[in-house]
Order: structure tokens, then C-alpha cells, then sequence
């Protein structure tokens, strides 16, 4: 027989805008019994806020950058300072989103935490979240602010010459913002930042993390913002970050081999539990603390198209496969690599080929 609790849980979630006094006729309890284990789900993390919003089992929350992504691509060779004859595709972005896609599409349980405007770009992004059934109850939308944005110049290859990235909104993701959703995020199995959050954000949500078990894993978004981690990394669990990035974080000149064991001896030495390192095309490097950086072989990618969101697929595919097989990093690694192909072959921010059917095809 199922307990009270489990009965008024069932009730919350077939009818999440009933009325206390329909709870309670429901359940016959009196009305400060009721009230009582209201607060007390709540306390536990199982309510989260108005409407009876329940907590999902092994969520996946996403916290950092929603924009819209603008994909401009040269005709033909690129000549800087220069007019260059150029086709454009439009389409949502933001290293958070991103990743919460990629993860949805794989029908993975995701909560996005973000910031946009209270403009056509910001209720459009909420929008197309909804459809791919990602949660942002708990984001902002500013009306002082515009909705990010990021605008990526490509060469007819599809390779980045540059890009530009306004992202005023995420300072908006602060200590009052951690603390409006603290009860949202405490059932996360997978909590993940992007480093475009504001770097007391980020230390914060690294010293909730470091005290008491909860796994965070943080995804540079550039060279620039590699500032916005800070030297103590514990409660870390993963940092995944490009060649440059390591660089820029470790102060370190990467040339050789013995470069990049030194690298990832400081980073534990800080406090750091998992590292994730991709090369470009190259091979990916990877280890938990206490293990030596492993390789894990770089697939063949034919007819790429363009390499927008590659990265970011790579991450959540990582994510993915941690949430499936929690130490087996190497695996969890392939899975990226699957994604990031996918990923590379299409013109979107996110292939539309992912589907669950991708988590059983690449076994741990």
C-alpha cells in the first residue's frame, strides 16, 4: 500500500494546481496535517515552488547561457577587411541550452537555468525549450535586458574565423539568483555551469557543491572567461575544456606530453576531481583524479558542414554518459565524440538525428 507521502505526491503531480482544501478532502487529512507535509516535501526538494512543481528523479540541470545564434558563412575564400558575399542561418544558442538539447534530444530528464530578455528572442527561446520538453521554470526574463546573443563568422569550409558574443544577461545569474532556486536545483543528479555565469556565481555553486554530495561539472565557453574559475576547484567534479583553455587556466606552456601531465598534477592539486581535455580533431584526453590522462582515439568525420555546437554536443554527451555509467570516463567520452560527429555533419546548432536510440548504441 503506498505511504501518505507517496499518495499525496501522485496527487501533486496528476493535478499540480489543486487547491489544499481538494488535498485534503482528497487524502482525509485535516488541513494543518496537510500543511505540514507540504513544508516538509518542500524542505526536502520534492516541491519546488508555486504549482506544485515537482522534483524529477535524476534530473540533469543546465545553468549558464541561452542566445540566439547567428551563422554567417562566407561564399567563398574570406577576405578580412573586406565585403565578403555571405549565406546566414538563424537558430537558438548558448553553451547551457546547447547542452540541454542535446541532452533532451537523447530523452534525458533537463532542467535549463537561464537568463533572457522580455523580448521576441527571449519568449522564443523559452518556446522552443518547451517543445523539446526542457524545463525552465526558475529563469529569469529581464525587462532591462536583451536576450544574448552570438554571431560566428565561418569560412566556406565551415570553420571559424570569428566570434562575437553579447551575453550581458547571464550577469543576471547571481546570489540571489542561486538562492530564488536552491530548492529547484538540489534534486540535479548532473549539475552544469558554463563558464559564461559571472565568477562569483561559479564559486558559489562549487562551494555548495564541495559541501555535500552533489556532481558539478563546469564547460569553458572561451579563452576569455577561463578567469571566471577559481584557483580552489573543489567540489569540482569535471572540467572539460579545449588545449587553449587548459593553458589559459594552468598559466602553463602546453608543448609535449610532460606539459600535460604537469597541467592536470595542478589542477589536482587545486582540488580538481575529473578532467576532460578535447584537441580539436585530435585524440581526447581524459582521467579522474589519482589516474594518468587517458587517450581516447579521435573518430574519422566525413563531410563536415560546419562546426558550430560541436563542442557543446561533445560535452552533453559526456554528461549523458556519466548519468548512465558514473566512473567510466572513457566511455562517456565516446558518447561525446558520437554527438560532436553528428553534430559536425549538420548545419544546425544541434543535429536533429539524436535520439535516445544513441545512448544504447554506444555501450559503456
Amino acid at each position: 500500500m503506498d505511504s501518505p507521502k507517496q499518495r499525496l505526491l501522485a496527487l501533486l503531480r496528476e493535478q499540480p494546481f489543486i487547491t489544499q482544501d481538494a488535498l485534503a478532502a482528497q487524502l482525509g487529512l485535516a488541513r494543518s496535517t496537510l500543511t505540514h507535509q507540504l513544508a516538509q516535501l518542500t524542505r526536502e526538494g520534492l516541491i519546488l515552488g508555486r504549482a506544485y512543481v515537482l522534483a524529477e528523479p535524476r534530473q540533469l540541470l543546465c545553468i549558464g547561457a541561452a542566445n540566439r545564434d547567428r551563422k554567417l558563412r562566407t561564399t567563398g575564400p574570406a577576405r578580412l577587411a573586406s565585403s565578403n558575399p555571405a549565406s546566414q542561418l538563424e537558430s537558438a544558442g548558448g553553451v547551457a541550452r546547447n547542452i540541454a538539447e542535446n541532452l533532451a534530444r537523447l530523452g534525458l530528464s533537463v532542467q535549463l537555468l537561464t537568463a533572457v530578455g522580455q523580448d521576441p528572442a527571449g519568449q522564443a527561446l523559452l518556446a522552443e525549450a518547451a517543445a523539446l520538453g526542457i524545463r525552465t521554470q526558475g529563469s529569469l526574463q529581464l525587462a532591462e535586458l536583451p536576450t544574448g546573443s552570438y554571431t560566428a563568422v565561418l569560412d566556406a569550409q565551415g570553420e571559424l574565423i570569428i566570434g562575437l558574443a553579447q551575453m550581458q544577461a547571464c550577469e543576471a545569474l547571481d546570489a540571489g539568483f542561486l538562492q530564488s532556486t536552491q530548492a529547484l536545483r538540489r534534486s540535479a543528479s548532473w549539475t552544469v555551469l558554463d563558464l559564461n555565469l559571472p565568477a562569483a556565481t561559479v564559486a558559489a555553486l562549487m562551494a555548495e557543491a564541495a559541501a555535500g554530495p552533489r556532481r558539478l561539472a563546469a564547460v569553458a565557453a572561451s579563452v576569455p572567461k577561463m578567469d571566471r574559475l577559481p584557483q580552489d576547484l573543489r567540489g569540482l567534479t569535471l572540467l572539460l575544456l579545449n588545449r587553449d583553455e587548459l593553458a589559459a587556466c594552468t598559466g602553463l606552456p602546453l608543448d609535449g606530453e610532460a606539459a600535460l601531465d604537469e597541467a592536470w598534477a595542478l589542477l589536482q592539486s587545486r582540488g580538481l576531481q575529473g578532467l576532460v581535455l578535447t584537441q580539436g580533431s585530435g585524440e581526447v584526453r581524459c582521467a579522474w583524479a589519482g589516474q594518468p590522462l587517458a587517450r581516447v582515439p579521435a573518430p574519422a568525420v566525413a563531410d563536415i558542414v560546419e562546426v558550430t555546437g560541436a563542442g557543446d554536443a561533445f560535452s552533453a554527451g559526456v554528461i549523458a554518459g556519466l548519468q548512465r555509467a558514473p566512473q567510466d570516463l572513457a566511455a562517456a567520452c565516446r558518447l561525446g565524440q558520437r554527438l560532436a560527429a553528428l553534430t559536425l555533419q549538420s548545419a544546425a546548432t544541434v543535429s536533429p538525428l539524436l535520439s535516445p536510440a544513441l545512448l544504447e548504441e554506444t555501450t559503456p
